[in-house]
């Protein structure tokens, strides 16, 4: 989050074979372990940051950069300006480190059977075999299990988690860590970077092409818990890197909080796609900080699915600092009852020759509120500018809402800049003609809703897609029009 007011693709017998490949149950978010080996007290101070980095056998530098950070947390006001006010988290109700003991694992059979359980019911193991480069699990504050196949570990792709990664590559982490997104930038960045643990430390070397995705999936497990996972991401010149992450949780009655923070750097010619599906059970605050540099000739994705949590306030950014580099944000964002989406999107323009587009894409449903909040922004004297803003919003009933607050600050007169919002609600005629077929009002809409969001769907790996596609049915299954 930052700290401004934002500072049916595939034919159908292979959707069938994807199905069959992909045995897809029904979410269960009442399912929850509690073996852990260490679990800080509730509450914050600088004893616990300490605790954390000793633990961790952190070096000098990052116990600074924490302690800092959490003086700069405690003097930053809460952001005023989303659709729902932050005053009820409460921050001395919260566990900030909670781990199950045991080192990262790289063989499946080794991760403690308690935890396995979880994840492969959430699917880890088989979407490792079956699909992706490299995967990494993160239970609650630490990652349990990361592998990198043996291909890509070869071309030197460095794919650890962010603990490992300070470990193995500390000068690396030093120069990057924190450069993208400054300890002072907003209350929860702040917070994360005073107790992150966890997360994904990606290195890809000059020219190597990671063809196949690298995974993180994030589970928060324990009621009243915070995870605060730290995500850096470097492509150096002419790489090519696909990031997909999964976030998850049980459904509890009382709150949890996830602050994540992501940097993301493309080098000169690189390319970067960030995609996250997230399905937060409904009692997690999900505020997030992401951002992206783009320099000369690289290009930027994030492709971000929001679904659930009590509220989600979240804007990837992409910075444009090199001529020629390009930056797209796609994103969906479903509300529904006692959920709010504030989510958007930030590009800002500081280089000649670039382009930026935005599209988002918002369903409510069953009282449920979204909010498109984005930033355009394009520095003066900069030559053939580009940048596309088109936002579309669905209510599915008379009881939900959805508000769009674009913001387009252009300081070059010769900038082309284009910006267009739809809302409406699902169309009468196109329920009665699906429904005069013999389909049912409630799969009728979920036809609809999929429809709407095939643009999304399509820029993602075929197995997310029909996954996604599931989880949209089954929270349209009851939807009346």
């Amino acid at each position: 989050m930052n700290r401004n007011k934002i500072d049916g693709r595939v034919k159908d017998s292979s959707l069938k074979k994807a199905k069959k490949a992909t045995k897809i149950k029904k979410y269960d978010f009442s399912y929850s372990t509690k073996d852990y080996k260490i679990k800080f007290d509730k509450g914050l101070s600088e004893t616990v940051i300490k605790n954390i980095s000793k633990i961790k056998k952190e070096p000098k530098w990052m116990l600074d950069f924490r302690l800092k950070a959490y003086k700069t947390f405690i003097k930053q006001k809460l952001p005023s300006w989303g659709i729902m006010p932050l005053e009820e988290i409460d921050f001395k109700n919260i566990t900030y480190f909670a781990s199950v003991g045991d080192s990262e694992k790289t063989n499946w059979k080794d991760v403690p059977k308690d935890v396995k359980k979880t994840f492969d019911r959430i699917g880890v193991p088989k979407a490792e075999r079956d699909f992706l480069a490299g995967v990494g699990a993160q239970y609650d504050s630490e990652v349990i299990y990361h592998k990198t196949k043996k291909e890509f570990e070869e071309k030197g792709v460095v794919f650890l988690s962010m603990d490992e990664g300070l470990k193995k590559y500390p000068e690396l982490v030093k120069k990057y860590f924190g450069s993208v997104i400054p300890i002072d930038d907003n209350k929860f960045s702040s917070l994360n970077s005073a107790v992150w643990s966890g997360g994904s430390f990606v290195y890809v070397p000059k020219g190597v092409k990671v063809d196949t995705p690298l995974q993180a999936y994030f589970r928060i497990n324990s009621s009243n818990m915070g995870q605060f996972e730290r995500t850096l991401i470097i492509a150096d010149e002419g790489s090519k890197i696909h990031y997909v992450e999964g976030c998850t949780a049980p459904r509890f009655s009382t709150q949890s909080l996830h602050a994540a923070v992501v940097e993301v750097i493309a080098l000169e010619g690189a390319s970067i796609r960030y995609t996250t599906i997230q399905n937060w059970a409904n009692n997690i605050y999900n505020l997030v900080t992401k951002r992206a540099f783009a320099y000369k000739n690289a290009s930027v994705e994030w492709v971000d699915g929001n679904l659930g949590s009590r509220l989600t306030m979240k804007y990837p950014a992409i910075y444009l600092k090199g001529d020629n580099s390009r930056g797209e944000v796609l994103s969906i964002a479903i509300a529904s009852k006692n959920q709010k989406q504030d989510a958007g999107a930030k590009i800002v323009h500081q280089a000649n020759n670039t382009t930026g587009t935005i599209v988002s894409k918002s369903i409510s449903k069953d009282g449920g509120e979204s909010a498109y909040r984005g930033l355009v922004r394009i520095d003066k004297g900069l030559k053939n500018v580009k940048s596309n803003v088109r936002c579309d919003a669905i209510l599915i009933d008379s009881i939900s809402k959805t508000d769009t607050y674009p913001v387009i600050v252009v300081d070059e007169p010769t900038a082309e800049v284009s910006h267009e919002a739809t809302v409406g609600r699902i169309g009468e005629e196109q329920l009665f003609y699906l429904m005069s077929r013999g389909i049912d009002e409630s799969k009728a809409i979920t036809l609809i809703i999929l429809g709407f969001i095939s643009e999304f769907s399509k820029q993602i790996p075929l197995e997310y897609a029909v996954e996604l596609n599931r989880l949209i049915e089954m929270e349209f299954e009851n939807s009346v029009g």
